[in-house]
């Protein structure tokens, strides 16, 4: 008997939907992104692309696996079932590096010109005290937009997209003790190029000597070359060096406790950013209606008149039309030639059979044609209603797995369980057979004097000597 418990089967289509009813609103409402690199292979171009992932976590796929042969709609199809809503793509050419910021599913493709561009591990290594932790990338980045309020409807388009790329925050229920990094996006009106930055957030009580903060914070301090620990906090005077080094713009009033010692609500803080990198420095050069082939709603380099646009848009518009044609009749083509198909597979059917394309296919009519008379009403049909299906077999009249031997055929039929002819036995009437098929071996015969059976040797010695007698 088979198991009667076991893991009950679910259909992928239900686990689908029961995953996506478990997800929570907020992860399901946040902007998901995909970043990844088309074009000419480049190690330094690969760990951009990681590090520009790691910018937008914890809202991407950090392990993303793409392969050369993957197109953009590969992608594309995905992003609905991952709530995928922005796509970053950085296509290496031979000339230039663009990197292009495209809004799933229908557009608008952003495209900029990357004219430098720093790794994270060189901006760290180059930091004299580093401050990067893997906690601070559980939680999305806080936005900072500087300097996009000029003229121009592409200003206001890059920054709302830059804007949209992460979750937005809701100033009355955000937890401050949430925001570990921010991305800077600065727009430089002179050379129209946008630098972005990537920083980690620190936040230090402010009024607190330098030893002080280190007890606060759980740090035990050295006080070997100290007899009290008021020789310890004032040893270097009651000045306070934090605030000597710290700008005041940088003091703010914290409005919760954050879980870092002596961060109070009420008290005055001091809010400190360690750059983290990666670095961007870029240029928008294009904006595309569509997902990457629409029209083109601004172009840096080139200024087109109305007259202009309208004729590309007339141009675009026959493509598209042609485009379609194409497709139906190819659709049209593709069914009339599974039909010839089709009829030329049946007819070399019938051909086989020896049946022309004039012989009737009802055999009422073959039978009018041949006897020159209507056939009975009875006589096709029981026929007509037989069923092309093989009968049952009654238990007598079936097969059975073994063929039994037959005592009036005299003959020794073949048995499926052994796979192979019984071995004839040797009969003891027929003299003619000698050998011997059990020993495998020629049988001692008495009237032949000349071959003596050796029993120790197992096998028939000449004697000699009768031999001679004999003669």
């Amino acid at each position: 008997m088979g198991k009667s418990g076991g893991k009950k089967k679910v259909h992928p289509k239900t686990r689908t939907a029961a995953f996506k009813a478990s997800e929570p609103s907020e992860i399901v409402e946040a902007p998901h992104s995909f970043v990844i690199h088309r074009g000419l292979t480049c190690p330094y171009i690969t760990d951009l692309t990681l590090d520009f992932r790691r910018i937008m976590e914890p809202f991407t796929a950090s392990n993303l696996r793409e392969k050369r042969m993957n197109r953009i709609k590969d992608f594309v199809s995905l992003s609905s079932f991952f709530h995928v809503s922005h796509m970053g793509i950085f296509n290496k050419a031979s000339t230039q590096l663009s990197f292009k910021v495209v809004r799933l599913p229908r557009g608008p493709s952003l495209t900029f010109k990357v004219h430098q561009f720093t790794l994270a591990r060189d901006v760290i290594s180059l930091t004299r005290k580093q401050m990067i932790d893997n906690d601070h990338f559980k939680h999305a980045p806080l936005v900072i937009m500087n300097n996009f309020s000029g003229d121009g409807k592409h200003l206001k388009l890059m920054a709302t997209t830059f804007q949209n790329m992460f979750p937005s925050i809701n100033l009355a229920q955000v937890n401050i003790g949430t925001i570990r990094r921010c991305v800077l996006f600065s727009y430089n009106p002179e050379t129209k190029l946008v630098e972005m930055r990537h920083y980690s957030v620190q936040v230090v009580p402010v009024g607190l000597k330098r030893a002080v903060q280190k007890i606060v914070k759980g740090t035990v301090p050295n006080l070997g070359k100290c007899n009290e620990v008021v020789d310890f906090v004032t040893k270097d005077g009651y000045a306070s060096e934090s605030e000597a080094e710290d700008d005041e713009q940088s003091h703010v009033v914290l409005a919760q406790t954050l879980k870092s010692k002596g961060n109070l609500e009420d008290n005055k803080s001091s809010i400190k950013l360690h750059e983290i990198g990666p670095r961007l420095t870029m240029q928008l050069i294009k904006i595309e209606d569509g997902l990457l082939t629409g029209e083109v709603l601004y172009h840096d380099h080139v200024v087109k008149t109305e007259d202009e646009k309208e004729t590309i848009r007339k141009i675009v518009e026959k493509k598209r039309k042609q485009k379609e044609q194409r497709k139906k009749e190819q659709a049209e083509n593709r069914a009339r030639n599974l039909k010839i198909k089709k009829d030329e597979k049946w007819a070399a059917k019938r051909e086989a059979e020896g049946r022309n394309d004039s012989d009737p296919e009802d055999d009422a009519e073959y039978y009018k044609e041949e006897v020159g008379e209507d056939p009975d009403e009875e006589l096709f049909k029981m026929e007509a209603r037989s069923s092309r299906k093989r009968p049952n077999l009654s238990g007598g009249m079936k097969y059975s797995k073994r063929a039994k031997f037959d005592p009036k055929d005299k003959k020794d039929k073949l048995e499926r369980k052994d796979k192979f002819e019984r071995k004839d036995k040797f009969d003891r009437k027929d003299k003619k057979d000698k050998f011997d098929h059990k020993n495998k071996r020629e049988r001692f015969d008495p009237k032949n004097r000349r071959a003596k059976f050796d029993p120790k040797n197992k096998r028939a010695k000449f004697d000699h000597k009768k031999s001679r007698k004999s003669k």
